[in-house]
C-alpha cells in the first residue's frame, strides 16, 4: 500500500505528511527469498509427491505422522469442543456470510437474448467443479476464513469443497476454525499447512486435484498461489492486511486510532494509513495511537506495524483526499466524515468500504457484516475486486444461429478472414454461404 510518485507530484502543495512509514521496503509479496523458497518447495513436491509433502510437514509443522485427513465424526463434533459463546458467534458469522452470498448469487442470472433475427446468444453461470480452501490457524487463527471461502463456494453451488488447515501444537486442528468449516459445508478437511497444503491440493496428492485454491495466508502461501496459478485458478493475491481511513474534524480520534491498530495487529508488516482534511485530527490520532499502544496486549505486533508501515497525510480538501486514497487503493477503507456519501460516490479503488463511525473492519473480518474479507492488497484494488460467489462461477456463453442470420454473419467473416489471409476461417463461412445458395436454388 504505497503512493505512486507521479500522483504525489501532481498533488504537490495540496497535502502534507504528518507521519511517514519508518521504512521504505517492497511489499512482502516481492521478497526474493520468499519466491525462491516457494519455487524450490513446489518443484520438490511436484517431483516427489506426498513424500515431499510429509517432509515439509515434519519440518515446518512438526507433523507426527498421523493421517492428514480428519474423519467426518471429528469434523462434526468440533463445535462441542469450544466454548458456547464462541460457538454461537461462529454460527452467527457463518449465517450472515452465507446469507449475503446467497443474495449475491440470486442476482447473477442466466440470460438469453436474440441480438438480431436468427442470432441467439446467452450466458449460463456454472460453478467450478472442485475448490480447495486454505484456512489459516497460525499466530492468530482466522476463524472466519471458512465463511468466506468454503461457505461462499457452497452458496455458489460448488459440489465439492475441501480444506487444509495447519496443525496446532497437539497435532490436531484448531477447533474453532474446524467448526467454522463444518458450518460452512466443507466436504473434507486435511490437517496440513502452508505451501505444502496448497501444492497437495493443486497437484492432486491428497485426492483428485482441485480446480481452484482460495484463502488467505502468509507471504509463502500467497507466493505459492501465484506460482500455482495456471495449474489451478486462484481467488486473488492477498498480502499483509491493510487498512486506510479517510476522516475529517468530525471524527473521534480514539476510534480512528483503534481502527488503525485493529488491522495493524495482523502482522508487523501490515500497513495502516490515515488521510484527513484536518491537521488537528491528524495530531490527535497520532497521539491516540501512542496512548493505546501503551496498554494493547498485541502492541509488539501492532506497534511495529504502525512504526514501520503507518502513515498520516493531511489533504488540502476532500477532492485531494479522494485522489490520494484512490492511488493508495487499500484493502479495507473506512470513511468517518460529515460527508460520507460524497466519498462513497467519488472513491473507486478499494477492496471493501466501511461507512460511518458505527462501521469497523473487524465486523467484516469476523464474518458478522456478511461481506467477504478476502480482498485485494498491494494496490490490487485498482483492477480487481474481492472474493465473492461470482469468482466460483464460470460465465459460459453460447450462441445459436439460424439460417436467416447466416448471410450477414458469413459475408463479414469472409471479408475479414480474406484480409487476414486465414483461409480455413474463410472456408467455414463461405461453405455455409454456398449451402445456403444451393438450398435457395432448389426451392
Amino acid at each position: 500500500m504505497r503512493f505512486t510518485p507521479s500522483v504525489l507530484s501532481s498533488l504537490d502543495g495540496r497535502y502534507s505528511i504528518a507521519k511517514a512509514p519508518g521504512i521504505d521496503a517492497p511489499a512482502a509479496q516481492q521478497d526474493p527469498a520468499v519466491v525462491a523458497t516457494v519455487t524450490s518447495m513446489l518443484q520438490d513436491i511436484e517431483k516427489r509427491g506426498l513424500d515431499a509433502v510429509g517432509d515439509a510437514a515434519r519440518k515446518l509443522d512438526n507433523w507426527d505422522g498421523r493421517d492428514f485427513e480428519l474423519s467426518a465424526e471429528r469434523i462434526a463434533e468440533s463445535g462441542s469442543r469450544i466454548a458456547p459463546d464462541l460457538r454461537a458467534a461462529i454460527e452467527l458469522g457463518s449465517e450472515r456470510t452465507r446469507a449475503f452470498a446467497r443474495v449475491h448469487r440470486a442476482h447473477l442470472e442466466d440470460f438469453e437474448v436474440e441480438l438480431v433475427p436468427g442470432l441467439v446468444t446467452g450466458t449460463r453461470y456454472v460453478p467450478v467443479g472442485k475448490v480447495g480452501a486454505y484456512l489459516p490457524a497460525g499466530r492468530f487463527p482466522l476463524t472466519a476464513s471458512a465463511f468466506m471461502t468454503v461457505g461462499v463456494a457452497k452458496e455458489a453451488g460448488v459440489p465439492d469443497v475441501i480444506a487444509c488447515t495447519p496443525p496446532q501444537p497437539d497435532g490436531g486442528p484448531n477447533d474453532a476454525v474446524l467448526y467454522a468449516a463444518h458450518l460452512s459445508g466443507v466436504d473434507r478437511v486435511y490437517v496440513i499447512g502452508g505451501v505444502q497444503a496448497l501444492a497437495a491440493m493443486a497437484f492432486g496428492l491428497l485426492e483428485s486435484p482441485v480446480n481452484m485454491v482460495v484463502g488467505a495466508g502468509n507471504a509463502f502461501v500467497a507466493e505459492a498461489k501465484r506460482q500455482l496459478f495456471g495449474t489451478v485458478a486462484i481467488d486473488l493475491l492477498a498480502g499483509p492486511s491493510e487498512v486506510a481511513v479517510i476522516a475529517d474534524d468530525s471524527a473521534d480520534p480514539e476510534l480512528v486510532a483503534a481502527d488503525l491498530l485493529g488491522q495493524a495487529e495482523h502482522g508487523p508488516n501490515s500497513p495502516a494509513a490515515l488521510v484527513t482534511t484536518s491537521q488537528a485530527l491528524a495530531d490527535a490520532v497520532i497521539a491516540a495511537v501512542d496512548r493505546q499502544l501503551e496498554t494493547l496486549a498485541t502492541a509488539s505486533i501492532a506497534g511495529a506495524a504502525w512504526r514501520d508501515y503507518g502513515s498520516v497525510i493531511v489533504a488540502a480538501d476532500r477532492e485531494t483526499a479522494v485522489r490520494l486514497m484512490d492511488d493508495l487503493a487499500p484493502e479495507h477503507l473506512e470513511i468517518l466524515t460529515e460527508d460520507d456519501d460524497y466519498y462513497h460516490s467519488a472513491l473507486t479503488n478499494y477492496g471493501s468500504i466501511f461507512l460511518g463511525p458505527w462501521s469497523t473492519v473487524a465486523y467484516s473480518d469476523k464474518g458478522m457484516a456478511g461481506t467477504n474479507h478476502t480482498l485485494p492488497t498491494a494496490g490490487g484494488a485498482k483492477h480487481s475486486g474481492g472474493l465473492s460467489v461470482s469468482r466460483f462461477l464460470k460465465p459460459l456463453t453460447y450462441q445459436r444461429i439460424a439460417e436467416a442470420a447466416t448471410p450477414q454473419l458469413a459475408e463479414a467473416v469472409h471479408v475479414i478472414s480474406e484480409s487476414e489471409g486465414m483461409a480455413a476461417h474463410d472456408a467455414t463461412a463461405t461453405m455455409r454461404l454456398d449451402r445456403l445458395a444451393a438450398s435457395a436454388g432448389r426451392r
